[in-house]
């Protein structure tokens, strides 16, 4: 199998990309975990029904057992948290077990966080279902969510492999199509000029991207993203750059409610006002009216919801794990590509909130 290695200080795993990668996964088991007592899958309702069946077959001969979650940010919460744990310990796991956290971007976080716990820590694997977890997949941080803020308890918690089978996107509502392929465009604006040159002339609609075009994305946003964390693989630098359109992103879910608007149109809605703020105070040599005009007709919302008050979305802002001391911490970008962390000043970001609303 071909694979895009992913180098930490903590561990080197490799992820696998591309059809019917699935069906490696048992001889892989097989091959590097021969002394696992237990496997254990954690899925969501959703993907439970879509794909769990298929996943069951192929590790057939390891006698899985699983537990589901409920759909989307739900699960990434306290109870459910709690309720995995007891699940896993039901079901005999130990410290030789291997969990698998099979589904989007909220499973992985929550499986990933019981991984990290579970008895001090046992190995997981990420197998994503979504574009969206094209990004969270891989990196290690694994958390679920308090009502103060999104992603506010968890740990960095790497997997011992990926495995991204792309059979499984087939079945992704445009919602969810179009959420995730906001973390692509997130790579391309803080890394890679030419990958965001070629997204603007060939991606054109979401609902006929072609699996190639597909795959070719994918695989560009996970050497970012692999780039990133191998050189900051606890966010103590540069890696801080990925959270590109997040701190005001994950302000708007919080307020408006998780599930309420999926992760990916809250952080284009905050790549956005970043954009604009990158050409107010950095003076960005971008076509900042141009981005939003394609965002749009991809079907992404651009501005801050009107019933979002500046001053509860600046609250949530300085709650955020990115926040240091009173001042938010904002990635803004000084060239496309080249993106800086700057503090900014509770007024200019009050004020930008207020023109920033729709």
């Amino acid at each position: 199998m071909d694979s895009i290695l992913v180098n930490t200080e903590s561990r080197q795993y490799p992820v696998y990309l591309g059809n019917n990668v699935i069906e490696k996964l048992t001889p892989f088991i097989k091959i590097n975990y021969q002394s696992a007592t237990k496997v254990f899958i954690i899925t969501d309702e959703t993907v439970g029904k879509l794909h769990l069946p298929a996943l069951m077959d192929q590790l057939k001969e390891l006698q899985p057992a699983f537990f589901q979650v409920p759909s989307g940010e739900q699960a990434k919460s306290f109870p459910v948290y709690y309720e995995a744990m007891t699940a896993a310990l039901e079901a005999g796991l130990d410290r030789n077990s291997l969990l698998l956290a099979f589904g989007g971007g909220a499973v992985g976080d929550v499986g990933g966080f019981v991984a990290a716990t579970f008895m001090r820590g046992i190995p997981f694997i990420q197998i994503p279902t979504t574009i969206l977890a094209h990004d969270s997949a891989v990196g290690g941080k694994v958390a679920i969510n308090h009502h103060l803020g999104k992603n506010l308890i968890g740990a960095f918690y790497q997997p011992e492999a990926v495995f991204y089978d792309l059979n499984f996107l087939d079945t992704l509502p445009i919602g969810e199509k179009r959420s995730g392929f906001a973390e692509v465009i997130k790579h391309a604006l803080i890394q890679d000029a030419d990958f965001y040159n070629w997204l603007i002339k060939n991606v054109t609609n979401l609902e006929f991207l072609t699996k190639n075009q597909l795959s070719y994305c994918l695989e560009k946003g996970i050497n970012i993203k692999a780039r990133i964390v191998s050189i900051d693989e606890r966010e103590n630098g540069i890696r801080a750059y990925l959270n590109f359109g997040h701190t005001l992103g994950h302000a708007i879910e919080s307020e408006i409610g998780y599930g309420e608007i999926t992760h990916g149109e809250a952080v284009m809605i905050g790549m956005g006002f970043a954009l604009r703020m990158s050409k107010e105070l950095l003076n960005l040599n971008f076509d900042v009216e141009g981005f939003i005009k394609w965002v749009r007709d991809l079907g992404y919302r651009t501005e801050v919801p009107a019933n979002l008050t500046a001053e509860s979305l600046l609250k949530k802002m300085k709650q955020d794990k990115k926040s240091v001391g009173k001042l938010v911490n904002f990635v803004l970008l000084e060239k496309l590509g080249q993106p800086i962390l700057k503090q900014i000043m509770d007024e200019t970001l009050l004020s930008q909130l207020s023109v920033n609303k729709h």
